[in-house]
């Protein structure tokens, strides 16, 4: 069984929502450790019926603390507790709906990279009609050279295949045509490293080309995955709420009749049915979590961390990059 630390401190809903979420995740088989404040956490892991461990943290880094400067400075924060958990052997990944920057900067300064990477990267699950789909970078990187989404490109194939039995995973490039000469300088420099590589290289793909799963793996710099990432977001939110306003004159019967499907493909397009993303690169799991994050979606974060950890995501990582 893995056993995972929750920066029960991070994110909007935090800690209720948080503590909520642990205790579905352990429910479902997960061991869980919170790590905050205990006077906060006690009382809410008794009314959400949590039993597991909870390890005290003193200090919160706040969404406008300068990352790498919050976690020199707040060492007894969650996220940097949970982290060092991780580097101690303690736990086999963490997990937080906090800063995003703090999570990075946690991952790299106290968890440590897998010997040979270049930058940790964040890997995000789209869902398409077949097998999902992994895009990254999804914002730890907004610059980048060839060579840098060359190895998102390996790590992308190892959730792949972790998660998805993805074999010999088709790896596409994320750009505004398909032709080998379109792109920017970078593109048409990681196109070259990319067809160069033993990875089973598919060319160009543009961005509506995600939804059909036209490759298993899909790279861009940061900065460009997550505009499609946050537009991605906005257009399912949008979707729902068309839905919604269209059934709601249907013949109640009707309505009734087509309910389970309407709820399938909301689901679907929820984020919280993923949970959150690997922070990929980093010597233990890592997954970050939406900072909007409710019960469902940090439960679900959980459950991916827990999954990368016995499946052994970071020792394919570091084959792979190594091989």
């Amino acid at each position: 069984m893995a056993r995972i630390a929750l920066d029960a401190m991070g994110g909007d809903h935090a800690p209720g929502e948080i503590v909520a979420g642990a205790a579905v995740a352990a429910a479902h088989g997960v061991e869980v450790v919170l790590v905050g404040d205990p006077g906060r956490l006690g009382p809410l892991a008794e009314e959400h019926g949590f039993a597991g461990e909870i390890v005290e943290a003193g200090e919160v880094v706040e969404m406008g603390d300068d990352p790498g400067r919050a976690i020199r400075e707040k060492p007894d924060s969650s996220v940097a507790v949970a982290a060092r958990l991780v580097r101690e052997g303690k736990v086999d990944g963490f997990v937080s709906a906090g800063s995003t920057g703090a999570a990075m900067a946690s991952a790299a300064i106290i968890v440590g990279r897998i010997e040979g990477v270049l930058r940790p990267t964040i890997a995000s699950i789209f869902p398409t009609p077949s097998s999902p789909t992994v895009m990254l970078d999804s914002g730890a990187n907004p610059e980048v050279k060839p060579e840098h989404l060359l190895q998102f490109a390996e790590m992308g194939a190892a959730i792949a295949e972790i998660y998805f039995g993805a074999d010999r995973a088709r790896v596409g490039l994320l750009n505004i045509g398909e032709e080998k000469s379109k792109g920017r300088p970078l593109d048409r420099a990681a196109y070259e490293l990319l067809e160069r590589s033993a990875l089973n290289f598919v060319g160009n793909v543009e961005g509506r080309d995600i939804a059909t799963g036209a490759a298993d793996v899909i790279v861009t710099d940061g900065f460009t995955g997550n505009v499609f990432l946050k537009t991605v977001e906005g257009a399912a939110a949008l979707i729902n709420q068309l839905i919604l306003e269209q059934i709601s004159d249907l013949d109640p019967e009707l309505k009734q009749a087509l309910m389970p499907a309407l709820i399938n493909i909301k689901d679907r397009l929820d984020y919280e049915s993923v949970g959150g993303a690997h922070l990929i690169g980093a010597k233990g799991v890592v997954v970050i979590a939406h900072g909007s994050s409710r019960r469902r979606a940090i439960a679900n974060a959980v459950q991916m961390a827990a999954d990368g950890a016995e499946r052994g995501l970071v020792q394919r990582v570091r084959e792979l990059i190594t091989a």
